[in-house]
């Protein structure tokens, strides 16, 4: 599907918007204490959007100090059962699929007319030529998601980057109004060493999304950075498929990258279709 004019015009409105200062206000507000105020705004977010608390491990609203603890709230052991066939590919976060499929010609597909390139994507890292003539897919965490990131599969953690940007943001009428949207905004990626050979796991900010978070390294952003910045990793970060990689604090869009002949996508998948953490995504090679 190809931009609107309303879609245009949403990208438009975003470009003059200062990003940063707008997410650095919500990083504050989101974690403001008073009782009061923030159980009327986790409240009001439960009712705008339907978020279904029986899940959560803690299901009482009031029970979170802060509004971004509950927006990061993690859920009962047996609220996401993990796709745990040895060759299965678990899907790393709930929301829908943006878009699956092949990387071409180092390209990865964002939206009809719209592209960009995995190097693009790492920030210039020689890691992207890994994944040439692979496969990707980008999955979208609405506000009413989960928005913990967890494996796909067991993996050693070899590097992560950090990519500075804009923040416009990611929901469906931007990704397609805005050119290069996922190589455009500051984002995290997180490069493993796993049985399908290496991936990418790369976390994408967007308006609003005030933090990165991994478990190795805490908050990777903020603060900003002027340019790309990478560490390096010799094995010490070792997570079993369906572990905790890190969290969105306000949600965002995951994009993985995978090299070729390494899996098989579950057939059915197209973008809009739902999916949640742990269901079977596709299958090893």
């Amino acid at each position: 599907m190809s931009a609107s004019l309303g879609d245009r015009i949403k990208g438009w409105l975003q470009y003059p918007l200062p990003h940063h200062a707008i997410s650095r206000l919500t990083h504050r507000l989101t974690r403001i204490r008073h009782p009061r105020l923030k159980d009327w705004a986790i409240r009001d977010f439960i009712r705008r959007f339907g978020v279904d608390m029986s899940e959560a491990a803690q299901p009482d609203p009031a029970a979170y100090p802060t509004f971004n603890a509950f927006f990061t709230r993690s859920l009962r052991p047996d609220a996401r059962p993990l796709a745990s066939g040895a060759r299965d590919l678990a899907c790393p976060v709930d929301g829908a699929v943006s878009q699956i499929g092949s990387i071409e010609g180092g390209r990865v597909f964002q939206a009809k007319g719209q592209d960009f390139t995995a190097a693009e994507l790492l920030g210039g890292d020689a890691a992207a030529s890994h994944f040439e003539d692979g496969q990707f897919t980008t999955l979208y965490l609405s506000p009413r998601d989960y928005h913990r990131i967890h494996m796909p599969l067991d993996g050693t953690l070899t590097r992560m980057v950090h990519v500075p940007g804009r923040l416009f943001s990611v929901n469906p009428p931007t990704t397609r109004a805005v050119p290069r949207l996922f190589a455009r905004n500051e984002r995290v990626a997180c490069l493993f060493d796993t049985p399908a050979g290496p991936i990418a796991l790369v976390m994408v900010g967007a308006l609003n999304v005030a933090s990165i978070e991994t478990v190795w390294a805490g908050e990777v952003t903020p603060p900003q950075r002027p340019q790309v910045q990478s560490w390096d990793y010799a094995g010490e970060v070792q997570l079993a498929k369906g572990a905790e990689v890190g969290r969105f604090n306000m949600g965002s869009t995951v994009v993985l990258l995978f090299a070729k002949d390494r899996i098989r996508w579950e057939e059915g998948y197209r973008p809009g279709s739902s999916v949640q953490m742990g269901c079977k995504l596709a299958t090893l090679i």
